[in-house]
């Protein structure tokens, strides 16, 4: 497949999407061996009037994608551009081993003015036998072939990688980037690989202290150069962190966030508690993730989040006040963001999410995307804001651990604005056997006024079952 980048006429293509949406990543894959079209997992990244995205596209049903797919917009997402990561999978490249490639995660490096995309790349047996990071040096335009952060040993096997930059010119470690991911192959050990050259070259993969398991880690750095990684351990049981202070040279001891109690949202949806993290202009670091402790019997998930200024020591989950704790209703799969300039009490957050109306739909799950926003540092949020939906399940990429939008989604401050990407199914009319794709607010979302929902902590109505509701993965089920 010829890598191509184009331009995305929002005009051209809103004749059959979702009002108010832009749709800026598509499944541009025909392979026979892959679900199209779909366009999973998406990730952004923000800095200036730059905004990029990035996702899987053309799923395959038992782990990975065809290619990795970007999107890029320089005038605050008036217009897009989009493209491939080259070079990856031999759908691209005829000589490569790898039939696919997963978990996309984008970064900016201040410093050398370089986007990063970091992935793993898939054998046709589905082994990962290193994580990947490509890079841009025209503003996310174009990007060049892939560069290799990390190999695995003999027996080792990578899963969920995520890369962030130290953008702060007053740090120690201004220019370093950071890729974290696990060793599925070696019980979810959690790694960090470091560059200090605009992801050229990566230093050798360095564990915690602790030789800690975990999987879903997401780095963020305070400006003075200290990086916090929330990540929830190897069950996805409860949310754990840890942290560098010498610029990765060493890290530290894992510590208990919260426990993560989840249940497993109906319609066979692929969703698990993995966090989503991001840091203010102060430091002080937010974690949030899909929870069912306030909901009695653990019926449905609430997305819940905590606070730290240092990592070592985190606040106690609060619910993000979306409706009532007994009005039947699900949310999972959160993407936060914070708007950079600001910190403290003022910190204005950015959240968006998936949801059930009825978390007991059964067969009839109809999925929506909203979201709330808090300019008070999560001590009240907003009304939601409905972005799409309610879509059927069924019309989202199919995997072996269920329906797919992603394991995960972002949210991104551009200016004023915050955009959450999202992947959003609707009835094929092109005879593909999906039409799914990554789609953000047309000129992205700023709520005003004075919000009165308190995110005040609600009494937890299932105690400490966790046993019972928990989600669990074997070897064999990798969040791939």
């Amino acid at each position: 497949m010829a890598v191509v980048t184009a331009a995305i006429s929002p005009a051209a293509i809103a004749r059959a999407d979702p009002a108010g949406l832009t749709r800026i990543i598509t499944d541009s894959f025909s392979n026979s061996t892959s679900q199209h079209a779909t366009a999973v997992e998406p990730d952004t990244f923000a800095f200036g009037n730059t905004f990029v995205a990035t996702s899987q596209a053309g799923r395959f049903f038992g782990g990975g994608a065809s290619g990795i797919a970007y999107a890029t917009t320089h005038d605050s997402g008036a217009t897009w551009t989009a493209g491939v990561l080259p070079n990856i999978t031999f759908q691209q490249l005829a000589s490569s081993p790898f039939e696919r490639v997963s978990d996309p995660s984008v970064a900016y490096d201040v410093k050398h003015g370089v986007w990063l995309i970091s992935s793993i790349p898939l054998l046709p047996n589905l082994h990962v036998p290193k994580v990947y990071v490509s890079r841009s040096t025209n503003g996310g335009t174009t990007f060049g072939n892939p560069i290799t952060v990390a190999n695995a040993p003999p027996g080792s096997d990578f899963d969920k990688n995520w890369t962030a930059c130290d953008n702060h010119p007053s740090s120690p470690f201004y220019g370093n980037c950071y890729t974290t991911f696990d060793d599925s192959g070696n019980g979810d050990r959690l790694k960090v690989s470091t560059s200090t050259n605009g992801g050229l070259t990566w230093g050798s993969a360095k564990n915690t202290a602790n030789n800690a398991t975990g999987i879903g880690g997401q780095p963020v750095v305070k400006p003075g150069g200290t990086v916090i990684i929330p990540a929830a351990n190897a069950s996805i049981t409860s949310i754990i962190a840890f942290r560098s202070t010498n610029g990765g040279a060493t890290w530290s001891k894992t510590v208990r966030v919260a426990s993560a109690l989840s249940h497993d949202p109906a319609g066979s949806l692929r969703s698990s508690p993995l966090p989503t993290a991001e840091v203010d202009a102060g430091g002080k670091v937010y974690v949030a993730w899909q929870d069912c402790r306030f909901r009695s019997s653990c019926s449905g998930n609430d997305i819940v989040f905590s606070k730290s200024t240092t990592g070592t020591t985190w606040t106690s989950p609060k619910r993000v006040p979306i409706g009532t704790t007994t009005d039947g209703t699900d949310h999972f799969i959160p993407g936060i963001a914070v708007k950079p300039s600001t910190s403290g009490s003022t910190a204005k957050l950015g959240l968006t999410y998936y949801s059930y109306a009825t978390a007991a739909c059964g067969s009839t799950c109809a999925l929506k995307v909203a979201y709330v926003q808090s300019n008070d540092a999560g001590a009240t949020w907003s009304a939601p804001v409905k972005l799409a939906g309610p879509f059927s399940v069924n019309l989202v990429a199919n995997t072996s651990q269920g329906r797919m939008v992603g394991d995960y989604i972002s949210t991104s401050w551009l200016g004023s604005k915050a955009f959450g990407a999202v992947a959003v199914g609707q009835a094929p009319t092109n005879g593909t056997a999906f039409d799914e794709g990554i789609f953000v607010r047309t000129g992205g979302l700023n709520l005003t006024g004075r919000f009165t929902n308190s995110s005040r902590s609600d009494r937890v109505a299932v105690g400490n079952n966790f046993a019972l509701h928990a989600n669990r993965r074997t070897a064999v089920q990798r969040r791939r």
